[in-house]
């Protein structure tokens, strides 16, 4: 074999070898790119989980911050209302107590009015024994007068009261004689009661009590009978008038009269 033979069966493997090659090559490089893509997808589908996942997170949240936003506004539309609410159950508690207390001031005054008339009434009872000179109630009354807890005249029980050698005593000038008549005898007892000499009992002429009240003088100062006596420097004084009297009687006896009348004892 000649030296052309060989040359051209070299390059004929030559040919082979690099046919061979390319055909490998090509294979490896379809191979290559299939790899290649199968990357791509595998990263993509990564990358898509990743984000769906991110969604989704999101997702929940949102939901869950959008949940504790409507829970939070809830609530607070739930206090106003329960704010409100007792707002309004003060309002009512208030105006009930109001109504109530009206109530009970009316009923209170209405008492009041019935116990004025009350006094009122015996006020001029007390009047119309003061008149009652020729019957002389009224000079029994000035000598037997009785007190809440003693059975004292009236001149006698301020003399005891006042415990002085020499007094001072005032009357309604009408009332002057019937006074009068009534002085040694009540002057005498309060000797003998208290082991002491007779004291001087002085009429006042000077100053007067206040006459009983008439259609005139309704609205002045008016006594309607009694007598009140003073120490001589008049530090000491007893008051036994009839007004004074009924007006101690009337406040020791104000429970009782009211339970008589309304039932229970108002405060």
């Amino acid at each position: 074999m000649n030296d052309a033979d060989v040359s051209k069966q070299i390059q004929q493997m030559v040919r082979f070898i690099r046919q061979e090659a390319e055909e490998k090559a090509n294979e490896i490089s379809v191979s290559a790119e299939e790899v290649s893509s199968f990357r791509h997808f595998l990263l993509f589908r990564f990358k898509f989980m990743l984000l769906n996942g991110i969604v989704l997170f999101l997702l929940q949240e949102f939901n869950i911050e959008k949940l504790q936003l409507v829970e939070a506004d809830k609530k607070k539309i739930r206090q106003e209302y329960e704010r409100k609410e007792r707002q309004v159950e003060i309002r009512k508690k208030i105006e009930y107590s109001m109504q109530l207390n009206a109530s009970r001031i009316k009923v209170l005054q209405a008492q009041d009015d019935v116990i004025s008339s009350m006094k009122e009434a015996a006020s001029k009872e007390l009047l119309t024994v003061s008149h009652h000179h020729d019957d002389h109630v009224y000079r029994n009354l000035l000598k037997d007068l009785i007190v809440q807890e003693d059975n004292i005249r009236a001149v006698l029980q301020c003399l005891l009261r006042l415990k002085e050698p020499s007094v001072l005593l005032r009357c309604r000038k009408d009332d002057l004689h019937l006074v009068e008549n009534v002085l040694d005898s009540a002057a005498q007892e309060y000797a003998e009661k208290a082991n002491v000499d007779p004291p001087e009992i002085i009429v006042d002429n000077q100053v007067y009590l206040p006459p009983g009240p008439s259609r005139h003088n309704s609205h002045d100062l008016y006594c309607s009978g009694g007598v009140v006596l003073a120490s001589r420097d008049g530090k000491i004084v007893c008051e036994n008038t009839l007004d004074a009297r009924l007006d101690v009687v009337f406040r020791k006896k104000l429970p009782e009269i009211r339970k008589q009348l309304f039932g229970q004892i108002v405060a």
